[in-house]
């Protein structure tokens, strides 16, 4: 069984597959498992108290060392999935052939590796959106989750005064985390009002009962803002960031319930620096790839086995909705346990399922309470630069859309060159989506036929010696 992805869902699919005789190798295209949300120092410079940042730091050590010392589990790190074809153009009876490369990401010498599993989890996670605005584009603008990585892989302060905007309640342990590098964080500001955070959070209270911890990780952020004396406001936005040449000032503005600004509630705070997540975009071109059907919210189809509409193919995580890092790991146990030839309703995935069942609703909760509204196109100016790889204002995307009557995502792309760089519209791809409009099913721009850049040198030299097809064990995948 093939598991790509070692955050929370992937170590979780892989130790239950393992649990069940399984042979599982598990893919990750950094240095270190974990994913983000148990992003830490390497072992070459550990922390002492490397717990500090991180809930469920035992959960995750208890995983990692279980599979690090089990010959039947192989981990790769460094392992870039560039493509994956579907069983027909494989020509194999595994469901997919996975096409990796192995090694440092800038370096010369990537060793090519492809997979026929009988079985594949994808657990791929997601990454932050931030939706632009003037001088986003300025050096000292980070999204939240490059501060996450900044304060826990290195222990680095972004600067001396930080303000932290956008929605969702990933803020929070954002500020926390900037907090404890010794920056002072002026303000985080959620752009969600009030009545906004009351309709998604309180309706049929009872079914948090089962989340209660998630109380007490909201009382220690709650505390942490006390101690460091942190204003948490909501229904404001930052609207612009200024400088010269890095960001020195941000303009905070109230916005209404549909996040467009409020005229003359405009207040100006310096600083050094900013962190902003409006959310969270799936990483979903693998799951395309593998020929997996999408919900109407572009998130991962599953059943209750975790299983994709591609057999053999199972999906857990963030790919089938942002709910966090319990719903991950409830759903990777129960795609690992599946995928090794067990049953969603098997005695010892009653726990997991129970998990799932409250973890998931988070996901619906979370997008009633700060999914982004569309006013926010309000607060962007011609000059605006909505796609950051090929610099391409606000104002280029308005004015063809306008001239060509809106006529279609594919040729607004090849018009303005808007996601075509070397991101592949991973920043800006839902952005540029939402201000052309609606795009049709087949045409989005989490379509991405090569998952990642490779240079041509690798892909001309991939030898055929290096396929990897691991056997079945004890008659499991």
């Amino acid at each position: 069984m093939l598991v790509v992805g070692a955050g929370p869902a992937g170590l979780a699919a892989a130790k239950a597959a393992r649990e069940r005789g399984a042979s599982v190798t598990l893919l990750d295209a950094v240095d270190a498992t974990g994913g983000q949300y148990w992003r830490h120092l390497p072992a070459s410079r550990p922390s002492a108290n490397e717990r500090a940042l991180h809930h469920g730091w035992s959960t995750y050590t208890a995983l990692h060392e279980e599979l690090d010392r089990d010959p039947g589990c192989e981990i790769v790190l460094g392992a870039q999935v560039w493509a994956i074809e579907q069983a027909d153009a494989a020509g194999e009876a595994a469901p997919v052939a996975v096409h990796v490369l192995v090694g440092p990401p800038d370096g010369t010498a990537r060793r090519g590796r492809t997979f026929r599993p009988d079985a594949l989890v994808l657990a791929t996670g997601a990454h932050d959106r931030t939706l632009p605005f003037p001088g986003w584009d300025l050096p000292g603008v980070f999204t939240a989750g490059a501060a996450q990585a900044f304060a826990k892989g290195e222990r680095v302060a972004l600067g001396e005064r930080v303000v932290i905007a956008g929605a969702g309640p990933f803020l929070l342990p954002v500020a926390a985390s900037v907090a404890a590098t010794g920056a002072k964080v002026l303000g985080v500001y959620e752009a969600s009002r009030v009545s906004a955070l009351v309709k998604g959070w309180l309706p049929k209270p009872w079914q948090l009962v089962g989340a209660a911890k998630k109380g007490g990780e909201l009382a220690g952020y709650v505390g942490t803002h006390l101690r460091h004396r942190i204003p948490y406001v909501t229904g404001r936005a930052v609207v612009a960031a200024h400088g010269t040449d890095r960001v020195e000032a941000v303009t905070v503005a109230e916005v209404d319930a549909d996040w467009s600004p409020i005229a003359g509630t405009e207040r100006r705070i310096e600083v050094d620096a900013v962190c902003v997540s409006h959310g969270f975009t799936p990483r979903l071109e693998l799951p395309i790839a593998a020929g997996c059907d999408l919900t109407p919210e572009r998130f991962v189809r599953v059943d209750e086995s975790q299983a994709t509409s591609v057999p053999g193919v199972y999906a857990a995580g963030e790919i089938t909705g942002i709910g966090g890092v319990d719903a991950a790991l409830a759903e990777g146990e129960i795609a690992g346990h599946v995928a090794a030839g067990g049953s969603p309703r098997d005695a010892d995935l009653a726990a997991a399922v129970g998990a799932r069942r409250t973890f998931t609703g988070f996901a619906a909760r979370i997008e009633a309470a700060h999914g982004i509204r569309s006013g926010w196109t309000t607060w962007l100016e011609d000059d605006t630069v909505v796609c950051r790889c090929e610099e391409v204002p606000y104002g280029r995307l308005r004015e063809t859309r306008e001239a060509t009557c809106a006529s279609g995502l594919r040729s607004m792309k090849l018009t303005t060159r808007a996601g075509l760089g070397i991101c592949q519209g991973r920043i800006c791809g839902r952005t540029v989506e939402e201000i052309v409009g609606s795009p049709a099913a087949s045409v989005t721009t989490d379509r991405r036929p090569i998952a990642s850049p490779l240079r041509l040198g690798e892909l001309a030299g991939r030898d055929p010696n290096t396929i990897t097809h691991r056997p079945s064990e004890k008659g499991h995948p």
